[in-house]
């Protein structure tokens, strides 16, 4: 008898958030209103040089993600003048849960659920519509960092940041790659090599010349040199969001 009953809370449970994430897709991808998108930042590693970096942000340096967003969106046809209005909002002390590498899938609806527990008591009572938690560290001591993610269900993402004002460019990148993931994209690289998939993850699949590219599709991450070589732009102004990208998005008629 109690086995029945866990087993029929946590299916309602599947259904009730099957169920939010369907009324969070239409919402998100109908394009009629601006998307609030709330940072979050954490003091990953606990050291002061990455306290003083958190306390120095300011809004107007997330403007770039702004920008970008309302660029590419205009360039897809798409009316809404501000797409997104990125707000910072207050430090949260405490670190998100973690995901393990080899999570199985029980693993990961569990880690799904407390993720979606830790958004609603850190940040459940804003208007973000999408919320991003972006976990500082400092470079000096953290020459790697976990991959970031986006979630869809539950319009969330962990972005996992350096705390160095040189790589604002590069953070922003990461954290527009993840927004695009809450809203429906899929991710336009080998995750063998990390080398952009020709032709969705080429900002320019029709060019003359194939290599190099001149911009980097923001979903592959990275802008293809050859065949074999690739590297991550500076800034959100060598980045575009390709057709594939754009229709997962909504913001074009997907392609045949």
């Amino acid at each position: 008898m109690w086995r029945l009953i866990r087993i029929t809370v946590l299916s309602l449970t599947l259904f009730a958030v099957a169920a939010l994430t369907w009324v969070d897709r239409e919402r998100t991808t109908d394009w009629d209103n601006t998307l609030w998108i709330g940072i979050f930042p954490i003091n990953a590693d606990g050291r002061p040089e990455t306290a003083r970096y958190i306390a120095g942000l300011e809004r107007s340096r997330l403007g770039a993600i702004e920008g970008f967003f309302a660029r590419e969106a205009r360039r897809h046809g798409i009316a809404l003048e501000r797409p997104v209005h990125v707000e910072l909002f207050p430090e949260v002390r405490q670190l998100p849960p973690r995901l393990p590498a080899d999570a199985g899938p029980l693993q990961s609806i569990a880690w799904s659920l407390a993720m979606r527990y830790y958004t609603w008591k850190h940040a459940g009572g804003t208007l973000a519509d999408i919320r991003v938690f972006v976990l500082y560290h400092d470079p000096g001591r953290t020459l790697a960092v976990p991959h970031s993610l986006g979630l869809q269900k539950g319009l969330m993402g962990v972005v996992y940041a350096y705390a160095e004002r040189r790589m604002d460019g590069m953070n922003s990148i990461v954290i527009a790659h993840e927004v695009m993931h809450t809203l429906g994209a899929t991710d336009k690289y080998d995750p063998e090599t990390n080398l952009p998939q020709f032709p969705d993850g080429y900002a320019r699949p029709d060019a003359p010349r194939r290599h190099p590219q001149a911009a980097a599709e923001l979903m592959a991450g990275r802008r293809p040199l050859s065949e074999t070589e690739a590297e991550m732009p500076d800034s959100l102004r060598d980045v575009v969001v390709g057709d594939r990208t754009a229709a997962e998005i909504r913001w074009l008629t997907p392609p045949r």
